[in-house]
């Protein structure tokens, strides 16, 4: 369930609201394209800035599209753990195939808590759970030797690493071995940390360029490591313009300038400088996407 190419999906709002259509269409697509799984509700999908409503209904909208076709992976962490025990288990109920829950952010808990946190959550939710490491969100790192501790928990799966760190990452798939998957968090560090022994990605630009990050996370699987590294010096001008501002900013841009999604925000994330949205649609020509 949790390897190739993974797209962290955007969510499409339109005069303020989610835009159920346009979010269906975009899933219909992934799948039209070879992507390996969907994670609604992630930081790409702005979880942050849609209330409970919202967030349950993109999850439920995500399952009855997908229809078993591909797994959906939710997004469902939050800074307290009752409240990630109350979305993950909503997520489960709705039909989701895993759930992905970020650190808690802001407060920034010890090793300790966060070890704590987890495993509460993987004993009120039976469903395979993957942790999500980001600590430039967060500002908080899950350290390998409490990825190792958690990794004996049962239905912690696998963990999105996107600290950039391949010495972490390293020493991640060193300590847990075969006991938890590892999966890449940022666009830019996939073909190395497969190469460690990773097994995909859960991508930003996957939303713009689906069929061509599927088929590099299956030449790697397969250690066709030549044809692999070719594509990821392909989508190295994509995977830089993704983060020209602030994700998934520039990642919603793209998807509006290829007519799949309205351009539209909620604060405090709002529109592209007009200087790097020129920057963008360039790229985006390059690849001849618009």
């Amino acid at each position: 369930m949790l390897k190739g190419s993974i797209v962290a999906i955007v969510t499409p709002f339109k005069k303020g609201k989610v835009d159920e259509k346009a979010f269906g269409d975009l899933i219909e697509w992934h799948i039209s394209q070879g992507t390996n799984a969907i994670v609604p509700c992630g930081t790409t999908g702005e979880a942050s800035t849609l209330d409970y409503k919202e967030h349950y209904r993109v999850i439920e909208i995500a399952v009855k599209v997908v229809n078993k076709k591909i797994p959906v992976i939710a997004g469902t962490g939050a800074n307290s753990t009752d409240e990630t025990i109350e979305i993950t288990a909503h997520a489960k109920k709705s039909g989701a195939d895993a759930a992905l829950l970020v650190a808690p952010y802001y407060n920034k808990p010890t090793q300790e808590g966060l070890y704590r946190h987890y495993k509460l959550v993987a004993e009120k939710i039976d469903m395979p759970l993957v942790l999500y490491n980001v600590p430039g969100r967060t500002a908080v790192n899950i350290l390998p030797s409490t990825v190792a501790r958690l990794a004996e928990i049962k239905n912690i799966v696998a963990i999105k690493e996107a600290t950039g760190d391949m010495k972490q990452v390293s020493e991640v798939i060193r300590l847990c071995g075969k006991k938890i998957t590892v999966i890449s968090g940022d666009d830019f560090t996939t073909l190395p940390l497969m190469a460690l022994g990773g097994k995909g990605t859960i991508s930003v630009s996957a939303n713009v360029m689906p069929k061509e990050i599927s088929k590099m996370c299956a030449y790697m699987l397969k250690g066709q490591y030549d044809k692999a590294r070719e594509i990821h010096f392909m989508l190295e001008p994509l995977n830089a313009a993704m983060f020209i501002e602030t994700n998934p900013i520039p990642v919603k841009t793209a998807l509006a300038m290829m007519g799949k999604i309205q351009e539209e925000f909620r604060l405090p994330l709002c529109e592209m400088s007009p200087a790097n949205k020129e920057k963008l649609k360039k790229v985006l020509k390059d690849y001849k996407l618009i």
